[in-house]
């Protein structure tokens, strides 16, 4: 029983790592965008979003983003101030395959027990 149990552990732990590998594999983009923001925002919060299933794009694309980043860096800082931070720490992803970036950006203060609004259907495309 004891070594059912040992091989159970490191059965689990093997899938773990392999669905962590392969999650990078799957999502370059979501991934990178996560540490860009992590790394330069320290952030209190932080929500990445993919929609890319909400427009006419292949399946499992990563074009279409939006992400909810809460941190102290923004204090005292207009939101045409905040998007433009976020959106020069993504410089690299918004030149690259990124078509569409929604940016909520806010400091702990404003963001207490916010909602957030879902985004509009796509409107445009091939898909009309």
């Amino acid at each position: 029983m004891k070594s059912l149990f040992k091989t159970s552990k490191i059965f689990s732990r093997v899938l773990f790592e392999a669905n962590r590998k392969m999650s990078i594999v799957n999502n370059p983009i979501e991934i990178s965008i996560k540490s860009k923001l992590e790394e330069n925002l320290r952030p209190s919060y932080l929500k990445i979003i993919n929609e890319s299933y909400m427009h006419n794009v292949p399946k499992n694309a990563e074009t279409h983003f939006k992400v909810i980043v809460v941190s102290d860096e923004f204090k005292d800082l207009p939101l045409i101030k905040r998007h433009r931070r976020v959106n020069e720490l993504l410089k690299t992803e918004l030149q690259g395959g990124v078509h569409a970036l929604s940016i909520i950006a806010k400091t702990p203060d404003q963001w207490k027990d916010e909602t957030i609004e879902p985004s509009p259907n796509c409107r445009g495309g091939f898909g009309k």
